[in-house]
């Protein structure tokens, strides 16, 4: 894969739409939350003083929008939408690295590891109630009232079942630790919920908020079910053989938390002892740093990152064929294929 060299317009341009939204939507939280949140996002050091510090890419809310325009409307119609899946998103990442035990994300100290774990995980719970409140009532951050057509109750549905997916999700990544073995199959299955899910609400999101019919709005949740999964497959490479320098994170991270991704998943299938030896690597609690460079040695060499960047490039071409399977406005369809691109071909 050739990397991008830099980021979509579109992702710029759904910034600048969704940043202040998003900032109204934090206001909304009480005094004791609301710095905590703009920490997590970026705004503030830990001080409190304003920051400008890396608060991600905003590939979801871009694709909340460009569904929206891709239905037809107008990308404002689908900013709370974009502030919904972004709280949803930031939800889960505080309670992710709570769970996990990592204390650094985009190099600076995690939630938990600066405010303690009780703050982080009622900041995230904070933040899930808040992503359901601004699709019901948009107007909260000066949105469009699609809730007046019963658009607005229709995208919380979107919303809430996409968050029940991912935390299924989530759930099944936390019980592959303590099992032997996983198959491809069902890590694919784990990860369609943990990534896919939230994915697919972004990319549909703005479409059911401007009323889109059916076929409209299965086609872009396909379209995200497949770029979710080609996002995590790429994900899973960078968290094992990710620049620490780059990604934020310590070097092979996903091996030190036991974590069964798509490359260990596929390393381990491939059988032979060099598999069987792996296996015995991540039943090793805990396992040290000689131990985590072995395994990582392994899983390339039992072909576990071909498979994986090889899987994202599959889903990649299959979320671009969902792409032009429906009618849509072809800019926006074309600035959708161009995220995707982006979120396969990126290094952190």
């Amino acid at each position: 894969m050739i990397p991008t060299q830099s980021s979509p317009a579109a992702l710029g341009r759904a910034r600048e739409l969704v940043e202040p939204a998003l900032r109204g939507a934090i206001d909304r939280l009480t005094p004791e939350l609301r710095p905590v949140a703009a920490y997590h996002l970026g705004w503030v050091d830990a001080e409190g003083r304003p920051s400008g510090g890396d608060g991600g890419k905003g590939v979801r809310p871009a694709l909340a929008l460009l569904s929206a325009e891709a239905a037809g409307a107008p990308a404002s119609l689908g900013v709370p939408g974009g502030v919904a899946v972004e709280l949803v998103h930031d939800f889960s990442l505080i309670h992710d690295d709570v769970i996990d035990g990592d204390a650094e994300r985009r190099h600076r100290p995690t939630v938990w590891a600066l405010f303690g774990v009780g703050r982080a995980v009622i900041v995230g719970d904070a933040l899930l109630a808040l992503a359901q409140q601004i699709v019901l009532d948009p107007g909260l951050v000066g949105g469009e009232v699609a809730g007046a057509s019963g658009n607005g109750h229709r995208a919380a549905q979107v919303v809430a079942d996409a968050t029940a997916a991912m935390i299924a999700g989530q759930a099944l990544d936390m019980a592959f630790e303590s099992v032997p073995y996983v198959d491809v199959a069902g890590c694919l299955a784990m990860e369609a919920g943990k990534t896919g899910a939230l994915l697919a609400c972004a990319s549909s999101i703005g479409a059911v908020l401007a009323g889109a019919d059916d076929t409209v709005v299965a086609a872009l949740h396909r379209f995200g079910v497949e770029l979710g999964l080609a996002f995590q497959a790429v994900d899973d490479v960078l968290g094992i053989w990710g620049d620490p320098a780059t990604t934020g994170k310590p070097a092979w991270s996903d091996l030190r938390s036991h974590k069964k991704t798509l490359p260990v998943a596929a390393a381990l299938a491939a059988g032979g002892s060099e598999a069987e030896e792996l296996a015995s690597l991540l039943s090793s609690e805990p396992l040290e740093e000689q131990g985590v460079a072995r395994a990582a040695a392994l899983v390339e060499s039992r072909g576990g990152r071909l498979a994986a960047e090889e899987e994202a490039d599959r889903r990649l071409a299959s979320a671009l064929e969902a792409l032009s399977s429906v009618e849509l406005a072809e800019r926006p369809r074309a600035e959708l294929a161009e995220v995707a691109r982006f979120v396969v071909e990126r290094k952190h």
